[in-house]
C-alpha cells in the first residue's frame, strides 16, 4: 500500500509534476531532470503518451524513481504498474481506488486538503499524503493547523507550488516533499528546451538543502 513510499519521497525534495504530449520527449526529459539533480519523476495520466513515456524512463533510466500522477481508479492503477511505475499518485481518494491499492505493491500517494481527509486515509494506513489543491486549500497555515492534532501525517503539497513559497512549504516538519511544474512547463518540453529544464531543476533541487 505503501512500502517503500518514505524512501522515494524523502530523497525527492521537489517532484517534477510532467505533462508529456510526445511519448519521444520521455528519454531528454528525464535525462536533463536527472543532470539538474531531481530524481523523483511524477508523469501525469493526461495525455496517451503518458504511459509509454513511463515505460521508456522506468526501462532506460534506472536511476530515476518515475511514477504515474492523476491516477483515479483500479484501471489507471493496474496500468501504472503494467507500466512499471515505482510510485502513483492520486489528486484524492475514493473506495474503489483504495481498495485497488492494497493489493498492489507500488505504493500510492492518495491526496487530501481536509483533516477530515487526512483522517480517513490515516486510518486506512496512509501516513504520507499529497495535499492538493496546496494553495487553494489553505497552503502553509493550513499545514501548520493541520501538524497540531495530526502529528503523524506527512504530506507532499502540490499545487500552486512554485519557486516563491516552496522553500516555506519545505520547512515544515510535516512536509517531506513538494510537487511542482515549474521547472518543466509544458512549454519548456515543447521547445525541447532540455538545458533551460536542468538549469531550473538545479535550483529546484536546491531548496531541499
Amino acid at each position: 500500500m505503501q512500502k517503500n513510499i518514505a524512501d522515494i519521497l524523502q530523497v525527492a525534495g521537489v517532484v517534477p509534476v510532467l505533462v508529456i504530449e510526445q511519448a519521444e520527449d520521455a528519454l531528454p526529459l528525464a535525462t536533463a531532470l536527472l543532470e539538474g539533480g531531481l530524481s523523483v519523476l511524477e508523469v501525469t495520466l493526461r495525455t496517451e503518451a503518458a504511459l509509454d513515456a513511463v515505460e521508456q524512463i522506468s526501462r532506460q533510466l534506472p536511476e530515476a524513481h518515475v511514477g504515474t500522477g492523476t491516477v483515479l481508479n483500479g484501471d489507471d492503477l493496474r496500468r501504472s504498474v503494467d507500466a512499471g511505475a515505482s510510485f502513483m499518485v492520486s489528486p484524492g481518494a475514493t473506495d474503489q481506488l483504495l481498495t485497488a491499492a492494497e493489493g498492489s505493491d507500488v505504493p500510492l500517494l492518495p491526496g487530501a486538503a481536509s483533516a477530515s481527509e487526512v483522517m480517513r486515509l490515516y486510518e486506512r494506513g496512509y501516513r504520507y499524503q499529497k495535499f492538493f489543491p496546496a494553495e487553494a486549500a489553505g497552503g502553509v497555515p493550513m499545514l501548520k493547523s493541520l501538524a497540531g492534532p495530526l502529528v503523524e501525517a506527512r504530506f507532499c503539497p502540490t499545487g500552486g507550488v512554485s519557486p516563491g513559497n516552496a522553500a516555506d512549504y519545505l520547512a515544515l516538519n510535516n512536509v517531506v516533499c513538494v510537487g511542482g511544474s515549474w521547472m518543466a512547463s509544458s512549454a519548456l518540453v515543447r521547445e525541447k528546451n532540455w538545458a533551460e529544464i536542468t538549469r531550473l531543476s538545479k535550483q529546484a533541487a536546491a531548496l531541499k538543502s
